[in-house]
């Protein structure tokens, strides 16, 4: 197993001091060190490759009908707050000769989600990295999630979710492709 980033750890040492806590209290012996891994996880995104998460994942095909993948649990971390910010995505596209491995789709999710994140930024990070992958006639992606930011602290208004979308190419210009998707995303 990897060994905790030190800089990381002292900056978590530090937190623990100034929020009034002792460092060397048996329960927070190891948390700095813990937070430390944990913190490299919740933002590996910016660590990893999109090439290699593409990589032999594109496949030539002639099918032009709408590709939905819904519901993708995703994780991130509020960028103002660093507090966590969850929920679902569902990516749609339409193939343009070409069509990726399914799983990629939730992968792609997991890799930009994976980073400190404004949920609208997310969004368009998903999408328009699928349509320059694929070169698709169209992209849709649609974000709930709900804000620790929002219902721990601030305002405090649990159960709230916020919505985003991103569309692009013809299901943005075609008001047909992004009924399908909004109603297949919504009713299935």
């Amino acid at each position: 197993m990897a060994e905790a980033n030190p800089e990381l750890v002292s900056a978590y040492t530090g937190i623990l001091k100034n929020i009034g806590e002792d460092p060397e209290r048996e329960g927070l012996l190891k948390t700095p060190a813990r937070a430390a891994k944990a913190m490299d996880f919740f933002t590996k995104g910016y660590k990893e490759d999109i090439n290699d998460i593409l990589n032999g994942a594109i496949f030539t095909e002639q099918n032009d009908e709408m590709v939905i993948v819904k519901n993708i649990r995703l994780y991130s971390l509020c960028e103002h707050h660093l507090v966590p910010f969850y929920g679902r995505a569902h990516v749609g596209y339409i193939p343009n000769g070409k069509i990726i491995g399914l799983s990629k789709i939730a992968r792609i999710v997991e890799h930009f989600a994976r980073r400190l994140q404004v949920q609208e930024r997310l969004t368009r990070q998903i999408a328009e990295i699928l349509e320059k992958a694929l070169d698709t006639a169209g992209v849709a992606v649609m974000i709930e999630c709900e804000h620790m930011c929002m219902t721990m602290r601030g305002v405090e208004k649990e159960g709230s979710s916020t919505v985003t979308s991103c569309m692009l190419g013809c299901i943005r210009d075609d008001h047909k492709s992004r009924t399908e998707f909004l109603s297949l995303v919504r009713n299935h």
